[in-house]
Parts: C-alpha cells; sequence; structure tokens
C-alpha cells in the first residue's frame, strides 16, 4: 500500500477557491451542477484527509455559503 502525499496546507488555514466548485451530485440540497464555492470565495480548512487510490490529499473546507467542500491542492490557495 502506498502513502499518501503529504499535503501542502493544514487545518485551520484560510484559503480561497480558485476556480468554481460545482455540485457533482454529492450535495442533495442543492441542485447539480449549482455552484458549491464560485471563483474567489474564502473559506477555512476543517479536515485534511487523503484519496488512498490516488495518494491524493483532499481537504474539507467550509466557505462562506456554509457548505463543506472536498477540495485538490490546484482548487485553493492561501490567503
Amino acid at each position: 500500500m502506498i502513502d499518501p502525499r503529504e499535503p501542502k496546507y493544514q487545518w485551520g488555514m484560510r484559503v480561497r477557491c480558485l476556480t468554481d466548485l460545482v455540485n457533482d451530485g454529492s450535495f442533495p440540497d442543492a441542485p447539480e451542477d449549482a455552484v458549491l464555492a464560485a471563483e474567489g470565495a474564502l473559506g477555512e480548512i476543517v479536515q485534511v484527509g487523503a484519496h488512498v487510490e490516488s495518494n491524493t490529499p483532499v481537504y474539507m473546507v467550509e466557505f462562506e455559503q456554509k457548505y463543506v467542500v472536498g477540495c485538490l491542492e490546484e482548487e485553493i490557495e492561501p490567503v
């Protein structure tokens, strides 16, 4: 088994969304393809995990709109 690579960002960091994050169907209270966090939205990392199969860190980010969205490193940046 391959260990996930070390995450670049840490829990508690403030971040900005670099692209529109849309509902992939995992948010039943929002229409599919609805924008959950628009480019430029600010949020805070509330959990850091990993997608084991792809060896990729995944960041759970709570955005201003109160959605908690799983993000990849290329979708967010620290502020």
